[in-house]
């Protein structure tokens, strides 16, 4: 275990830090001495810049005599030395202009939010919407199709809407799907997804001689309807700001981010991984457990609704990420979207 930094070391590896995310060029002994006033030499500053390399905490660049922080310096950096700023007044009044949502479904309304964190922290923005097994059920609706097929539409109380083609195997008229409709509409409501489909099972299992024709059909309808998983949506916002960064120049790193951001199931990963700890949640390149994101930093928390859906937002940027001004953007912003869930139920 490495030994606990001593004060000077502490101020030079934050001032080494901050300066490089302004800059993104190495920093040198003479640079520090004069942009803070530590009343230190320049050789002091060397001798205590060569002792945190040395710890792992910064590397020295072959094409200069400067020095970068590592991935292992930002991570003292953010837990033991950064201080969070308020959220600007500008960015707080950005965020909270309901009129940019108004109007909008719950699906227009995550890729805005999207929007929203990459044009205010000027990197990528990633929501993942609440997962559907997990709000609360509004409505169902079934619509006819050609060839014996239907339409499933499940509408959820915070809004999100899934739609799904069935074959039920039976021809249904528009009237007898408009009864079954009715018939679950009233039945449901106020259960989450996974407990409808618990009530459906139980129903089709147990006591089958007291269900009608009409309550049959129905219940073997939202269940085909309900059969296998519902895919996650992530929404995805400003990936050509990533590009913009000088920390991706070289064309292996632009590949890797760019398969990493084009790939829905590992984003899924990404921001699952963090729902469940609560809170905001960062994620620092090789220091994370998650090879995925080797050279990038990733800032997330869980938003909520009142009424039980559940999803994740976040920000995703190169290791070299201005960590005080993204923070209180990504928990802001997910207060807001559960303040939104609740008044779109």
């Amino acid at each position: 275990m490495d030994a606990p930094l001593n004060e000077r070391s502490q101020n030079i590896l934050e001032a080494i830090v901050e300066d490089y995310i302004h800059t993104a060029e190495p920093i040198g002994s003479r640079a520090i001495t004069k942009r803070h006033a530590f009343d230190l030499s320049p050789a002091t500053v060397r001798n205590v810049m060569a002792d945190l390399e040395e710890m792992g905490f910064l590397a020295s660049p072959h094409t200069s005599a400067g020095r970068i922080p590592t991935d292992k310096g930002y991570q003292y950096y953010v837990e033991s030395l950064l201080q969070v700023r308020d959220l600007p007044e500008e960015f707080r009044h950005s965020l909270e202009d309901s009129s940019r949502f108004a109007g909008k479904s719950m699906e227009e309304v995550m890729q805005e939010v999207g929007n929203l964190l990459s044009g205010i922290s000027k990197y990528t923005g990633l929501v993942m919407a609440p997962r559907f097994n997990s709000t609360i059920f509004r409505q169902i609706e079934f619509v006819r199709l050609s060839q014996g097929r239907l339409l499933v539409i499940f509408v959820s109380e915070s809004g999100l809407i899934q739609n799904k083609v069935i074959e039920p195997g039976i021809d249904f008229s528009q009237r007898e799907l408009e009864s079954i409709t009715n018939y679950l509409n009233h039945q449901l409501p106020g259960m989450t997804i996974t407990q409808v489909r618990e009530r459906i099972a139980v129903e089709l299992r147990e006591e089958k001689t007291r269900l009608n024709k009409l309550q049959k059909q129905a219940f073997e309808l939202s269940d085909k309807a309900l059969q296998g998983d519902v895919a996650e949506q992530v929404y995805v916002a400003g990936t050509s700001r990533m590009l913009e960064q000088p920390d991706f120049t070289s064309h292996d790193s632009m590949m890797k981010i760019m398969r990493t951001l084009e790939s829905k199931q590992q984003l899924i990963e990404l921001l699952d991984s963090s729902q469940s700890a609560g809170g905001v949640q960062i994620f620092i390149g090789s220091q994370s457990s998650d090879a995925k994101i080797e050279g990038c930093s990733l800032i997330t928390a869980p938003f909520s609704g009142q009424k039980g859906a559940v999803g994740t937002l976040g920000v995703i940027g190169p290791v070299r990420m201005n960590y005080s001004q993204v923070i209180p953007i990504v928990d802001f912003t997910a207060s807001l979207v559960g303040r939104l869930l609740d008044r779109e139920s």
